[in-house]
């Protein structure tokens, strides 16, 4: 299944050309003109990726970044702009934006961008509901039950869940982790992907000190296992 792409971009050249390049490469794409048509489609239909100007009609990129967070929907962001300003990028990465380039940009670099994004996405093994003993995992709404109860997971968390429980079985290593979806090549952070492997325990674990949804392999990473009982 090709992953779809929503552009949102006010510039109707730019959107075009986009529109254009991204169907070439064999992405399902569709555009949205200003802020208010582009949260819309955000929130409402399923997307594999958001591209998204700040400077917008009616509702800036960086609002629009806001209303999918708090929606709690995890769809990757690249973040697209004229102004090449620190406080532009800082502010769309704490808003939940994944990536960020200024323009004028060259479009292999584009697509690059695009690829490595799709590659860090955690619903490559399908749009399914999952039902691991007391959780369901809802790839497509990006939802996550607990014995019938919505789990508040952040970006990361859920991120992390989806890419270890699309390896069932087998032990994902930290740099791998680390790789994939923080993007830190040398593997450094190796204690953000141990932070965020306890906090997914405190929330979907029985016992978080006794783990049987995703257990430790000692020295390399994790695995994410189906459990034998539910509790």
């Amino acid at each position: 299944m090709n992953e779809s792409v929503l552009v949102v971009e006010d510039e109707q050249v730019l959107r075009n050309a986009l529109e254009v390049r991204l169907r070439t490469e064999g992405y399902i794409v569709d555009t949205a003109a200003d802020g208010n048509e582009g949260l819309l489609k955000a929130t409402e239909l399923p997307f594999d990726l958001i591209i998204l100007d700040i400077m917008l009609p009616y509702r800036s990129g960086l609002d629009v970044c806001r209303g999918v967070r708090q929606k709690g929907l995890t769809t990757p962001i690249l973040m697209l702009t004229v102004r090449d300003q620190t406080v532009d990028k800082v502010v769309g990465l704490s808003l939940g934006a994944d990536d960020y380039m200024t323009k004028p940009f060259e479009a292999p670099e584009l697509i690059a961008r695009v690829q490595t994004l799709l590659r860090r996405m955690p619903a490559r093994a399908g749009r399914g509901v999952h039902q691991f003993g007391t959780i369901r995992v809802d790839v497509e709404r990006e939802k996550v039950l607990r014995n019938g109860m919505p789990v508040q997971l952040t970006h990361r968390e859920f991120q992390l869940l989806c890419y270890l429980m699309e390896r069932t079985g087998s032990t994902v290593p930290r740099t791998e982790l680390s790789r994939s979806l923080w993007g830190h090549e040398d593997g450094t952070s190796s204690r953000t992907v141990d932070a965020h492997v306890a906090s997914l325990r405190r929330k979907l674990e029985y016992n978080p000190k006794r783990p049987e949804l995703i257990l430790t392999t000692p020295g390399v990473g994790y695995k994410f296992v189906t459990p034998v009982t539910n509790k």
